[in-house]
């Protein structure tokens, strides 16, 4: 079994939130894979499902971001999941938009949701880091991720998120470098096999200037 969860804050306010993309990741998951309706549990939202034989506890803590462990250590308990089982959707402020990279352990960088779950939990499990870019400036950081993303950023968002459910199943499974994949094949598709090749740009006058040579005289000219 494993417990995915993603970060966020509760509350339509937060909703559109940069840091609330923990939480947009496990919506698009809960619904393109038929889990089951969210629920109330463990100070947070529940939604179960499977991917193959594989149990999967999707789970967005209510706690708001700085208590966010309470809630990943009662869900754990509960279901007797190793903290090697648990998988932990978060903004990485130190990733472009839309790039997402893997990590296991390791510090939490200052993110208070991060920090959370290390002292409820430890710091070795799984997380995957969704860049959303960083402001310039650390004062600027709180206002950043407290803000909704600009409407540039919808599309990079709606790819990174189509992609994220297209891979899981390969995540839950361990394979980490085909979930990566699959979220690339939704960001940056590659360019088809079948693309009609550029048109050769036009002949200039004397490219096309008619050879007047005898077939004898070409003849000659080739073994000069």
């Amino acid at each position: 079994m494993k417990l995915i969860t993603g970060l966020g804050n509760p509350g339509a306010q937060y909703a559109g939130h940069r840091h609330n993309i923990g939480f947009m990741a496990l919506d698009r998951i809960a619904d393109d894979h038929g889990f089951s309706p969210w629920r109330s549990k463990f100070n947070g939202l529940v939604s179960e499902g499977r991917f193959g034989s594989d149990k999967v506890v999707l789970l967005k803590p209510q706690t708001f971001m700085n208590e966010s462990g309470r809630s990943v250590q009662a869900a754990s308990a509960f279901h007797k999941i190793d903290v090697a089982d648990v998988i932990v959707f978060h903004d990485e402020l130190d990733l472009a938009p839309g790039k997402v990279r893997l990590k296991t352990g390791g510090g939490h960088a200052g993110h208070n949701g991060l920090r959370s779950i290390h002292a409820h939990l430890s710091p070795e499990y799984d997380r995957v880091r969704l860049g959303i870019g960083h402001p310039g400036h650390k004062d600027r950081v709180a206002g950043y991720v407290l803000h909704d993303f600009a409407k540039a950023d919808q599309d990079w968002l709606d790819d990174v998120l189509r992609g994220i459910s297209d891979g899981i199943a390969e995540l839950v499974a361990g394979h980490g470098d085909r979930f990566l994949n699959a979220i690339a094949q939704r960001v940056a598709p590659p360019r088809s096999s079948t693309t009609a090749p550029k048109p050769r740009p036009a002949s200039s006058p004397q490219d096309t200037v008619e050879d007047t040579r005898s077939a004898m005289q070409k003849l000659m000219d080739r073994f000069k």
